[in-house]
């Protein structure tokens, strides 16, 4: 009878993350030739694409792509290697060598485990850093979306660093406490443990964490407070509160969302969304010839608005809430099954001892890498789907001339580029292109 042991998990896994990435590449490698070859917008938006704009967003893709590719490459060989020299092995261990140095025992499970994950959320983050760094200076820099200074990525980096400790710590410990207090149901307690958390998180980020990092100021009364108020009381959105958030100081890209539970919605939009509101350096100059501003006008952004709120209306975001909690259950079910089977932890370099959070690592990670990448191209296309739905809610409403022009300006804006190859996009883009959208809105209902 065939057994399965420590050397076909690792091979497995192994073959599985090097396919996997060989058709991450092949359709990296597609769109960026489209990136090389295209020389013209297409014919549909000749009248929006001038040839300097259409250059500017092939070239900000082209080096979008070829930082993804060269990042891509970078990250399998170091996943590789980790898997090779059972890395996750070793950091334990090391885990293990601290507490020792520092007097205090390694037996306990849950104090080891946390120390583990400070020290490879320490280790991953400084690996990663050259590539952010890179990101950020050179490569938002030199196509003008960039607004941060060193001082202000480095204090924006150190907070995201000791937030994601501070919260990944007792989220560790208590899924391993759980998981050994918990008896032949433990799944079913994990489970319930992991929504709650996420319920908690969804409802004290927006309040409290995300105000850590950017500023929210109320939207000043006026016409496009009022229209936004019009726009979700004939809905019957509950809408709160409108708030504006400074995403200037970090990018020129622009956003708007909305968040809350039951009847305590807020809507927030970014301040580069609303045309005029960010002083643009070009008109602090002298010159007679000014680039349009950028932004939305009023019927615009409401009717962005009516998109996104298109997207409560229609429950995608309660039926993306089930697909995930379906998933959620789904995996630690499986877990539940594997996680005392010992060829598992050998084949990752630990042959005495069978750590909860290492495996539960291993399962998500790699043995349910297979099943991730079918579902995250499922989850794509239902997004696209709902995306679709999304636009024709706006439509009905009354918003389809203005929402074809905030789709527009917002390509414009954030230098989208507007070809794509199909098999790149079908895999990888959660929205539909430029236009696909707009083909679909002019479409009669």
């Amino acid at each position: 009878m065939f057994e399965i042991n420590s050397e076909f998990i690792f091979q497995s896994v192994f073959t599985f993350i090097w396919l996997e990435f060989s058709w991450e590449m092949y359709l990296s490698y597609r769109q960026h030739q489209v990136y090389k070859k295209s020389s013209k917008p297409p014919q549909e938006l000749e009248e929006h694409f001038n040839n300097e704009t259409f250059q500017k967003a092939r070239l900000y893709g082209l080096d979008k792509s070829g930082y993804g590719i060269a990042h891509g490459l970078f990250n399998q060989i170091f996943s590789t290697v980790l898997i090779l020299l059972n890395g996750h092995a070793y950091f334990w261990n090391l885990s293990c060598s601290v507490l020792l140095a520092s007097g205090l025992s390694a037996d306990s499970e849950i104090i080891t485990s946390m120390v583990f994950t400070v020290i490879l959320s320490t280790f991953s983050t400084l690996v990663d850093m050259p590539f952010t760094i890179y990101y950020t200076f050179w490569l938002e820099e030199r196509h003008g979306f960039n607004k941060q200074t060193p001082g202000f990525f480095i204090k924006d980096s150190i907070k995201k660093y000791i937030l994601g400790i501070l919260i990944s710590l007792p989220l560790v410990a208590a899924v391993i406490f759980i998981v050994q207090s918990g008896g032949d149901y433990f799944f079913l307690y994990l489970w319930i443990f992991v929504t709650l958390v996420i319920v908690l998180l969804m409802t004290v980020y927006p309040d409290y964490i995300a105000p850590l990092f950017d500023k929210y100021s109320p939207l000043q009364e006026g016409e496009l407070k009022s229209q936004i108020e019009k726009l979700a009381a004939s809905i019957d959105f509950p809408l709160k509160k409108l708030y504006v958030v400074e995403g200037s100081k970090r990018s020129s890209h622009s956003n708007a969302y909305f968040y809350g539970f039951f009847n305590n919605k807020r809507i927030v939009l970014f301040d580069t969304l609303i045309e005029g509101y960010v002083k643009e350096e070009s008109e602090t100059t002298d010159s007679t010839t000014k680039p349009p501003k950028k932004g939305c006008n009023n019927p615009e952004i409401l009717a962005v608005l009516g998109h996104e709120l298109g997207h409560w209306k229609l429950n995608h975001v309660t039926k993306n809430i089930v697909i995930s909690e379906l998933n959620i259950l789904f995996m630690f079910t499986v877990f539940n099954m594997l996680f005392q089977y010992q060829p598992l932890y050998e084949a990752f370099g630990f042959h005495d001892s069978q750590p909860i959070f290492i495996g539960l690592y291993i399962v998500t990670s790699y043995i349910f890498s297979p099943y991730n990448a079918i579902l995250s191209f499922l989850t794509t296309l239902l997004s696209r789907h709902f995306e679709f739905e999304a636009d024709q809610f706006a439509k009905k409403l009354g918003h389809a001339v203005n929402l074809k022009s905030s789709l527009i300006k917002l390509n414009l804006d954030n230098l989208g580029f507007p070809i794509y190859d199909w098999l790149y996009s079908s895999w990888h883009h959660s929205h539909p292109t430029l236009l696909q959208r707009l083909n679909a809105l002019e479409k009669s209902e």
